[in-house]
């Protein structure tokens, strides 16, 4: 048979599938009226004027699960590798800022002799080192106090001194970040 659907007799193999919850208001009628059950309420978790079946938060607490069981702090898959990830990467921008900074200081300082030159190389590779070592829990109170060395290098040069207070700022927000993950 061809022709538009409306000619064609309704039988159980062409009939459209009857309209549920938002459908059937949205089709005219509530769903008792369509003749059809959604899965919830064939169940017996109740129709579309009881208490429960509107998959709502309701509805856990009347399933007797707690809201919020199960569930993560975060939407990170690994939140430890993550926050690892975050303090290695920190270090290694920092350690990369630190070698690259060296021509410009002297450039527009002058006065960076090898001593202050041996101190900005000696923390970029600290940094690398304990970039490393981001899984262990010691690495992060030795980033600390590495951001403290480098504010303390700010007596050889004043540039070493605000990039030691910028990365320490950094740093401690990545701390918060690392507190506000793992808790």
């Amino acid at each position: 048979m061809t022709g538009p659907a409306e000619d064609r007799p309704v039988t159980e193999g062409n009939r459209p599938p009857a309209p549920t919850g938002d459908r059937a208001a949205a089709a005219g009628g509530p769903a008792e009226e369509a003749g059809a059950r959604g899965p919830a309420e064939e169940a017996g978790a109740g129709g579309p004027s009881g208490a429960a079946g509107a998959g709502g938060p309701a509805d856990e607490a009347d399933a007797g699960v707690p809201a919020g069981a199960g569930e993560r702090r975060s939407g990170l898959r690994d939140p430890v590798k993550a926050v690892r990830g975050l303090g290695a990467g920190t270090l290694a921008l920092e350690a990369l800022v630190l070698v690259l900074a060296i021509q410009p200081i002297r450039v527009v300082g002058g006065d960076l002799g090898g001593p202050a030159i041996a101190v900005i190389v000696t923390l970029a590779v600290a940094c690398v080192l304990l970039a490393g070592q981001m899984k262990r829990r010691w690495a992060w109170h030795a980033g600390t106090v590495l951001q403290g060395l480098l504010m303390l290098a700010g007596l050889l040069h004043w540039s070493l001194f605000v990039l030691g207070v910028t990365f320490a700022l950094v740093w401690a927000y990545a701390l918060h970040v690392r507190r506000v993950i793992l808790g």
